[in-house]
């Protein structure tokens, strides 16, 4: 029961945080760092699951009892070798104070044991909601973004996310198909690194 407590625990924890424009991000990990056990002969060593949840859903509230996080998947396992965590259908919702939620969907997720770094894969799906008030005054407020892809990777301490595979952009104003994407939150940067088309139509400033 605690081993199992323990492993929700640290899955309620790990947020992998993307974010498309100028969305903050809201990032947690461990910094610990927890030397490998010594070899032993139960076969613990090998790569097999110890334990698992079935259909779980954690909500993790903020300070004034709104929600802040949601995690959810059909299935999750968890692999003592290397402390990591497979995860079918995946389903995370991130909200903060004063911007749009975001939610980032897969068939399937993995995260490492050190809970910096995670994979989604197969039908990966990120959705940011409309913006309810412009980020700066004057602007007018942006509409909703989603973004597909096969494979993304999400590194939470650094908070940056990068795919090889060809991704697809959509927004109110138009879409934008290309090769690999970089995202750097810190910088603010989206870098889509080829074969880049679409169309996008001009944004009218409110008068």
């Amino acid at each position: 029961m605690d081993r199992t407590r323990a492993f929700f625990d640290r899955l309620v924890a790990w947020s992998p945080v993307l974010l498309l424009g100028a969305l903050a991000a809201l990032t947690y990990w461990l910094d610990a760092q927890v030397q490998p056990p010594p070899a032993r002969r139960d076969g613990s060593s090998r790569h097999d699951p110890d334990l698992f949840l079935q259909d779980f859903k954690a909500i993790t509230f903020d300070a004034r009892g709104l929600p802040r996080e949601s995690l959810s998947a059909v299935r999750a396992d968890h692999f003592p070798d290397d402390d990591s965590a497979e995860l079918a259908e995946p389903k995370l919702s991130l909200t903060e104070p004063g911007h749009p939620t975001m939610t980032i969907s897969a068939d399937r997720g993995t995260i490492a044991g050190d809970r910096d770094r995670g994979d989604f894969a197969g039908h990966v799906r990120v959705e940011r909601a409309a913006e309810t008030q412009p980020a700066k005054p004057g602007e007018t407020p942006t509409g909703p973004v989603t973004l597909t892809t096969d494979l993304l990777h999400v590194f939470t301490k650094e908070q940056r996310a990068q795919t090889d595979q060809p991704v697809t952009i959509e927004e109110t104003r138009g879409i934008i198909r290309g090769r690999g994407l970089e995202f750097d939150n810190k910088a603010k940067r989206v870098r889509i690194k080829s074969h880049v088309s679409g169309t996008l139509q001009p944004q009218h400033e409110p008068r």
